[in-house]
């Protein structure tokens, strides 16, 4: 319960950067722009891998997943961001804040695993290749798939039980362009200790050990196609990681710039923490859903030709 002198906060109030001035519309405008072509470019993957037959194959099936939580992370932040850089800020509801928090990171982390998954999709490949049918079946890729879902749902869901019972009494302004954890957790007067420990545990297993997880299967992979006495045929090999680790770059490469800053760099005040953080979440949530898009369809003949094959259809059904 909140104390005699302190009033319990109902709303949670954003205000981003200040200061954009004539900016606003051209940044907001930008923003529309590239939430226009996340969502597109995601969905465009999403309905090749679900219409073509030849791309039912497992590094589809897990790009697909990748795909869709690009599509719902920028949905859950760019919107709300667009809305407080045009009207320099925003408000919502404490729950709405939390809510968005908790979707924010399961769209986010999942993303870890799904990464993790498609790095062993390309071991057995590279590694196994004659076994793989048998190891990369349906029913396997299935389960992985979609128990990257139920993990990470699993471990937000124990910490969102915690975080809804705190209490939010006094302050209610957040500089930041969403409900981050840090941020939120500032405003908390509840003992936030507990949630902390779990948000660095969770996060440590969702980013870290994935990423280990990814480093060591790669080392492997590269080991295996040194090996490979023609070139052609470690050309071929490598060429068919190179999507993978650019999204994998892509990913972790924001996700490192946004949350290991060194601790000089940082606000005594999480809630007013420098501009270059805000910039940092904005390559995460803007540009990283749009990179898997353009690196799949640019970089892989697959993709290419499904989408040709789609639009050569649409035309000639007019």
């Amino acid at each position: 319960m909140c104390q005699d002198n302190q009033t319990k906060v109902s709303e949670i109030h954003l205000l981003g950067v200040q200061g954009l001035g004539n900016f606003k519309p051209l940044i907001f405008t930008v923003l529309l722009l590239f939430y226009i072509a996340i969502v597109t470019g995601n969905f465009l993957i999403i309905l090749l891998v679900s219409t073509n037959k030849k791309l039912k194959i497992p590094m589809f099936l897990f790009l697909q997943h990748l795909a869709f939580a690009d599509s719902l992370l920028a949905t859950c932040i760019i919107p709300m961001m667009a809305e407080i850089i045009i009207r320099t800020k925003g408000k919502m509801s404490v729950a709405g804040c939390i809510t968005q928090m908790y979707l924010y990171y399961i769209f986010g982390f999942v993303q870890c695993f799904i990464l993790a998954v498609m790095s062993y999709d390309r071991y057995v490949a590279i590694c196994n290749p004659l076994h793989y049918i048998v190891i990369m079946n349906h029913r396997i890729c299935f389960l992985l798939g979609y128990g990257c879902w139920v993990l990470t749902w699993s471990m937000s869901s124990s910490e969102f039980i915690l975080i809804i019972q705190f209490q939010f009494c006094g302050p209610s302004v957040i500089y930041y362009f969403f409900c981050d954890f840090g941020p939120v957790m500032q405003l908390s007067t509840s003992d936030t200790s507990i949630a902390q420990w779990l948000d660095f545990t969770y996060s440590l297993l969702s980013a870290f050990c994935a990423l280990t997880f990814i480093i060591g299967t790669y080392i492997y992979i590269f080991v295996i196609i040194l090996k490979i006495s023609s070139s052609t045929a470690r050309k071929k090999s490598f060429s068919t990681c190179s999507s993978h680790l650019l999204s994998v770059g892509a990913y972790y490469g924001s996700l490192i710039t946004i949350y290991v800053t060194p601790s000089s760099e940082m606000s005594p005040n999480i809630n007013k923490s420098p501009n270059v953080n805000k910039y940092s979440c904005l390559l995460y949530t803007v540009l990283t859903p749009l990179m898997n898009p353009l690196i799949y369809s640019l970089r892989n003949q697959e993709i290419k030709q499904a989408l040709h094959k789609k639009l050569n259809n649409i035309l000639a059904a007019k």
